[in-house]
């Protein structure tokens, strides 16, 4: 997968993830599993995060060894 493609689609996630979706969340509130989705959300948002920046680092680092530097 292209990198910058890679990172697009973590920041598209992380987005979609932040993004209060009224009905999914009234669902989880209905069928009394709130805290349960609020803390699976939370998770998937550090896991993507952390994907994200390791990302971010190897970018950096292919990019300072072709560059020579």
């Amino acid at each position: 997968m292209n990198t910058n493609a890679r990172i697009d689609a973590l920041q598209l996630m992380l987005t979609d993830l932040r993004t209060r979706n009224e009905p999914i969340r009234h669902k989880a509130a209905f069928r009394g599993c709130q805290p349960e989705f609020h803390a699976l959300v939370t998770k998937l948002i550090e896991q993507l995060e952390s994907e994200l920046l390791e990302e971010k680092q190897r970018q950096r680092k292919h990019g300072n060894q072709t560059s020579g530097y």
